[in-house]
């Protein structure tokens, strides 16, 4: 199963990765195997900080960003996705395409605030 280049949208601006670590944000060009599906993850209390420093950055990165609004899919990567899919982000439409590269999520301020209220508290919402 190819996939078009074209189709996956490139969210300009934001930041690729967290910076001095090997923590992905986004990813340059679409897998030519076939769009890799965004699943929930469970984020344990045990998970390495460098792991929650991720998450959180990852959120603060998305809601300045995008804030309220619907986005795209597009570059951003799956993996780091995944940990905050069907919590802080979710789908933005019914049905909806976890293997799509134009599907649109959104950002539960809610429950991004409750999850990351430093990323909240610091001015930007």
């Amino acid at each position: 199963m190819g996939v078009n280049r074209a189709e996956m949208h490139k969210h300009r601006g934001f930041p690729s990765r967290l910076a001095s670590s090997d923590f992905q944000f986004t990813i340059r060009r679409a897998n030519p195997k076939g769009v890799t599906p965004l699943l929930a993850r469970a984020r344990y209390a045990d998970r390495h900080s460098g792991d929650r420093q991720a998450d959180a950055a990852f959120m603060a990165a998305l809601w300045d960003h995008f804030g309220d609004r619907e986005f795209q899919r597009g570059n951003l990567d799956a993996g780091r996705l995944s940990w905050l899919f069907g919590r802080e982000v979710i789908a933005a439409t019914d049905p909806f395409d976890n293997q799509s590269y134009q599907a649109l999520l959104k950002i539960d301020r809610g429950r991004a605030m409750a999850s990351f209220p430093d990323v909240f508290a610091r001015g930007s919402a």
